[in-house]
C-alpha cells in the first residue's frame, strides 16, 4: 500500500466506500513510519479493521547496526519480509545528514572492484522498500534525513521504473518531501537509463560510476563496458547534459596501477570538454576478494585533473572502524549463515 502515491491511495479509500480525505490521512500516516493500523487514531474502528482485511503495512527489521566511533556514521543491515538483506548508510555533513540506500537485492553489474556484487542478483526492491529505508533509517537514528544518494546495493538503471516510483513518493509534499535537489541517482553506465532520465529532466543530480576513460581498461573491471562502451557513455552524458542542463558527477575508484595512470587523467579531461563535469575520486575500499589494491596516487591523479580545468574531489572516507563501504556487512552476514549452515 505504501508505494501507492497520494492520489492512488485516495482512490482506493474511495473504492473501499470512503471519502476521499481519508486517503491523505493514511498516507500521511504510512509516511511518519506508521507499523500498523491500529496506530492510525483519526481512523474510525471500522475503518481500521477493513484496512487490516484488505492491506498489509511491511516493515523492515534491523538485523546488525553498526555506529562508528570516529564520525558517527551508522551502518543498517535490514531484513526484509521475504528474509532477503538490503544495506543503508546515514552519514553525517556539515550541510545535513545524508542516506545511501540500495535499489536491489544484490546485484549482476559484475563490478570487479565491489562487494556488492559478488553473490550477484537476487531480486529489485520496491520502491516502498527503497521509501522504507530512508523513513526507518531517519526514526531508528532520531536524525532528520536531508539528501538521498542511491549508491547502495544494486543498480538503479536496471530497477528504474521502480526508482522512479520511489523518487515521486519520497518528493510528495504530504510525504517526506525531500527535494530532487537533495538526490543523486548513481549508474554504472546503462545508457538507456541515461537517455530516458534525460526526458524527464528531473532536477536530481546524476552521478555516472565512470572508474576508467578507456575501454579496454574499463571492460576489464566493469563488464558493462562490454554493453554500453565508454564513448558511448560519454556521448550519453554529453547529450544528457545538452537537455538537462545538470552537471554531471563522475565517480572514479583508484585503483592501484590500473586506472591511476597520468594519460587516463588526461583522457577524462579531453572526454568530458565542453560540459561541467565533477570527478569525484574514491579512495579504493580494500576487498578481500578482489585482486585489486588502493592506489597510491590519488593527490597526483587529483592535480593531473585540476591541471585541465576540471573540478576534482577526494570522497571523505566515513565509517572506518565499521563495515561502511558497500555490500560488507550483508556479505559478512551471509558468510556467518552459510558456517551456521554447515556446522549443522
Amino acid at each position: 500500500m505504501s508505494k501507492q502515491t497520494l492520489q492512488e491511495m485516495t482512490e482506493t479509500l474511495k473504492e473501499m466506500g470512503e471519502p476521499g480525505f481519508r486517503g491523505k490521512q493514511v498516507f500521511s500516516w504510512l509516511h511518519r513510519g506508521a507499523v500498523s493500523f491500529d496506530e492510525m487514531s483519526d481512523l474510525s474502528k471500522p475503518l481500521r479493521e477493513k484496512l487490516k482485511t484488505q492491506c498489509v503495512i511491511t516493515v523492515p527489521r534491523v538485523a546488525r547496526k553498526q555506529v562508528s566511533r570516529l564520525d558517527g556514521t551508522v551502518k543498517y543491515l535490514w531484513e526484509l519480509a521475504d528474509g532477503n538483506c538490503i544495506e543503508t548508510v546515514l552519514m553525517q555533513y556539515h550541510h545535513g545528514n545524508t542516506v545511501c540506500i540500495s535499489s536491489q537485492v544484490g546485484c549482476r553489474m559484475g563490478c570487479a572492484f565491489c562487494a556488492s556484487t559478488i553473490a550477484g542478483k537476487v531480486r529489485d526492491l520496491t520502491p516502498a522498500e527503497m521509501l522504507d529505508q530512508v523513513l526507518f533509517t531517519q526514526l531508528d537514528s532520531g536524525q532528520e534525513i536531508s539528501n538521498i544518494v542511491l549508491m547502495g546495493i544494486g543498480e538503479p538503471m536496471d530497477n528504474l521504473d521502480n526508482v522512479l516510483r520511489f523518487l515521486e513518493l519520497v518528493n510528495s509534499h504530504d510525504g517526506m518531501n525531500i527535494g530532487m535537489r537533495h538526490i543523486s541517482l548513481s549508474t554504472c553506465g546503462v545508457i538507456p537509463g541515461i537517455r530516458r532520465l534525460a526526458e524527464l529532466e528531473l532536477q536530481l543530480t546524476l552521478s555516472v560510476s565512470l572508474h576508467a576513460p578507456d575501454s579496454e581498461t574499463r571492460s576489464r573491471i566493469m563488464p558493462v563496458n562490454r554493453a554500453f562502451d565508454v564513448d558511448d557513455l560519454f556521448d550519453a552524458c554529453h547529450r544528457y547534459f545538452q537537455k538537462t542542463g545538470r552537471r554531471i558527477s563522475f565517480e572514479y575508484a583508484m585503483i592501484d596501477g590500473i586506472n591511476d595512470s597520468d594519460w587516463q587523467a588526461d583522457l577524462i579531461a579531453k572526454k568530458l570538454r565542453g560540459m561541467p563535469g565533477h570527478v569525484n575520486l574514491i579512495p579504493l575500499n580494500d576487498v578481500v576478494e578482489s585482486p585489486f589494491k588502493p592506489s597510491k596516487r590519488v593527490a597526483a591523479f587529483q592535480k593531473r585533473l585540476e591541471s585541465h580545468g576540471l573540478t576534482a574531489t577526494v570522497r571523505r572516507s566515513l565509517g572506518g572502524d565499521i563495515d561502511a563501504s558497500c555490500g560488507q556487512l550483508r556479505r559478512k552476514a551471509m558468510e556467518e549463515a552459510r558456517k551456521g549452515e554447515d556446522s549443522q
